[in-house]
């Protein structure tokens, strides 16, 4: 009898153990879902009926194929939007004047960070140095300050957003990667790029990729074909009045 008492005390003990232990993981899971709803986030895509798309190019390595993809671009009446790494203006003469050519062809120049870190590990004040020294430098350029940030290799955290934010910057994702950086094929790529696009589409190439000056006349085709128009991310977004949903999707109040 005392024996069976034992194991009776032993198992609701266990019991309880085991009850602590899932209410402890629900409510961990609980806060961990109330904080994944309130993260910042950036600009993934626009929310909007109009047939309207942009073309983003990250600039942080080389000259690869920049003069062709603005050759191209001039060629269709395209205007997109190159994000470009301070450190990489530096490198030499050649890089300060196709930032000046970018600017001069019209299209518009956003922030990449100075020196291309990964900005969800670094501090506020950090934070602030890369994106004001590069500001300088394309201001420096241009004449002209941006107001566009694209968090290098997309990596972001609430203090980055936050500071960018404050800092009048509009952050910059993309809903739509052609990864044309893993050279994976044309084929690959353009139809990747064509079946995730929609209205109000952001659109991530690369200047340095193997296959992305041959897939960028494909792909301008195929949406001036569809009525779309290509613009750049400051002719698509919404500057004021707006709220970005759980997906990055920015949209009207």
């Amino acid at each position: 009898m005392k024996a069976k008492m034992i194991k009776k005390s032993l198992l609701a003990v266990i019991l309880l153990f085991i009850v602590g232990i899932i209410s402890v993981l629900l409510s961990n899971r609980s806060i961990a879902v109330s904080s994944s709803k309130n993260r910042k986030l950036p600009i993934y895509s626009v929310d909007t009926k109009e047939k309207k798309v942009a073309l983003t190019f990250d600039i942080s390595w080389g000259l690869d194929n920049v003069e062709d993809i603005l050759n191209i671009l001039d060629k269709y009446n395209v205007k997109a939007t190159f994000f470009v790494v301070g450190g990489w203006i530096d490198y030499n003469s050649k890089n300060k004047d196709m930032v000046k050519e970018i600017h001069n062809r019209g299209h518009e120049i956003g922030n990449h960070s100075n020196m291309h870190p990964d900005m969800s590990k670094i501090s506020k004040d950090r934070i602030i140095k890369e994106l004001e020294t590069t500001n300088t430098k394309i201001k420096n350029i241009t004449g002209e300050e941006p107001k566009l940030f694209r968090c290098p290799s997309g990596s972001y955290n609430d203090l980055l957003i936050e500071t960018a934010e404050r800092l009048n910057y509009y952050v910059i994702q993309w809903d739509v990667d052609s990864i044309d950086w893993k050279s994976e094929g044309a084929e690959v790529e353009y139809n990747r790029v064509i079946s995730k696009t929609k209205p109000g589409s952001i659109l991530l190439f690369h200047n340095d990729a193997k296959y992305t000056p041959y897939n960028i006349p494909r792909i301008v085709e195929y949406f001036k074909s569809q009525e779309y128009e290509l613009v750049k991310v400051s002719d698509l977004i919404y500057k004021e009045n707006y709220i970005i949903d759980g997906e990055g999707r920015q949209k009207i109040k």
